[in-house]
């Protein structure tokens, strides 16, 4: 049992409930008590921890990633989306099960430390004789301890058929779809406390065929998985869906059978009225990626008109080589600013910038009833961050605190009621080591693409 005490709390539940000074008590990993004042007094062994100058809030959900792409940082640095992806692809030709070990574990580790405890990655690229890049990201998840929902991701649609990637980058279509049936059968957990679930990405509109789309939809189904793609990201990607498929992404999604509940889209910035209603009708979520949106110039996305309409909208940071900083708690205040760029100042609030990086970032993945807020019988997922620093110092609102001002530090981070961080310091694995591992993998990939 861990009680968790003098501390403010955000419990991010549907009223809203916080304290400025509570308690959580944890035990299984799971959350059996949240509330005011001091917890009661248990007549077993309790390990107790003093929160005081902290907030307690949910840990944060990451509902897009590209691991991998920690080894391309600071590259094409004034490119557009496909001027960016046009520089990159040869160089992610060269990846290995060695180079997305390392990358999967520093990227992991790096997130855990800005209050990340629940990490997506959608891996697309998968050339000829890399090995077992799933097997090498589930292997490194397992190290750094973070619920992980790797994506088996997906390309079909070389240049030579009328795509964007190289043709070394892409896969044959069947031979993608067997091998993300494997990868559900080999990792994806069903069960409400899993620390490791599937799901199915084919990547975008202008790199995987229309048959893949509608193919791998399919097998999600079948296999009660859930479905993850790019979509919407930027106005090239609307202009080359209406020239290659008569319609917008968003049409074209819903015509492949790629709208419903069971999918989350990742960034959604270019959605017309039409777009937002067939969102919010058919229960389609997004991840909402600020900080990537803002380097590539792609636009803001319209985060105030999807909650309005009930669509459910989580956080993700992107791949490394397009935000190139990766700290989830950042997002929150790059989500605020971004909606407040678009709407004005009342177009986003803290609590609801927290919101998104937590039960909205949950409900993305289908985890709305396990992750995302401080109840009773959800998951423990904690993060304890301190406030008490001068960055944060006079600032009376906790949660304004947390979300306005600097990047907190991460006190304890808790996932299961497990430390993976505590102290500030993260305590699965070394931080120079994942250091020396990626610039490892970064001199690889550079080698290659000689």
């Amino acid at each position: 049992m861990i009680v968790i005490e003098n501390c403010a709390v955000a419990t991010v539940d549907p009223a809203g409930t916080e304290y400025s000074d509570g308690h959580l008590v944890l035990d299984q990993g799971r959350i059996v008590a949240v509330g005011p004042g001091h917890a009661p007094r248990y007549h077993r062994p309790v390990r107790r921890i003093d929160g005081t100058g902290c907030l307690a809030t949910p840990g944060l959900v990451n509902t897009h990633h590209h691991l991998y792409q920690w080894a391309t940082r600071g590259m094409a640095q004034q490119s557009d989306l496909f001027g960016w992806l046009e520089t990159l692809y040869p160089v992610w030709a060269g990846l290995d099960a060695e180079v997305v070990a390392a990358t999967t574990a520093a990227g992991l580790g790096w997130l855990a430390l800005s209050g990340c405890t629940t990490s997506t990655d959608h891996h697309y690229v998968h050339p000829a004789g890399a090995g077992d890049l799933m097997a090498a990201q589930v292997e490194a998840a397992g190290g750094i301890g973070l619920r992980f929902h790797p994506c088996r991701g997906s390309m079909d649609l070389g240049r030579s058929s009328g795509g964007l990637p190289p043709d070394t980058v892409v896969e044959e279509t069947e031979a993608a779809l067997a091998a993300t049936e494997e990868a559900i059968d080999r990792y994806h957990d069903p069960a409400e406390e899993a620390m490791l679930r599937v799901a199915v990405a084919p990547c975008s509109p202008f790199s995987v065929s229309p048959k893949l789309m509608t193919e791998a939809a399919a097998l999600a189904r079948r296999r009660g998985v859930r479905l993850h793609t790019h979509l919407a990201e930027t106005v090239d990607e609307e202009e080359y869906c209406r020239r290659t498929h008569g319609c917008t992404p968003v049409e074209y999604a819903e015509r492949l059978g790629w709208l419903g509940p069971d999918v989350w889209l990742a960034h959604g910035v270019h959605l017309d009225d039409a777009a937002l209603d067939a969102l919010a009708g058919s229960g389609t979520s997004v991840a909402h990626c600020p900080s990537s949106n803002a380097r590539l110039g792609a636009g803001t996305a319209r985060v105030r008109d999807l909650l309005d309409r009930g669509v459910p909208v989580g956080l993700g940071v992107d791949g490394p080589a397009s935000q190139e900083a990766n700290q989830l708690g950042a997002e929150l205040r790059q989500a605020l600013y971004a909606a407040r760029l678009r709407g004005g100042p009342a177009a986003l609030t803290a609590r609801e910038a927290l919101a998104l990086g937590t039960v909205g970032g949950a409900r993305c993945l289908g985890r709305g009833d396990e992750l995302g807020s401080l109840e009773v019988g959800k998951l423990a997922d904690v993060v304890l961050w301190r406030l008490d620093g001068l960055g944060h110092v006079g600032i009376d609102d906790p949660v304004a605190a947390l979300v306005f001002s600097a990047p907190a530090p991460v006190e304890l981070s808790l996932v299961g009621g497990v430390a993976v961080v505590e102290n500030g310091e993260l305590r699965t694995a070394d931080p120079g080591g994942l250091a020396r591992g990626v610039r490892r993998a970064h001199r690889v990939l550079a080698r290659r693409a000689r």
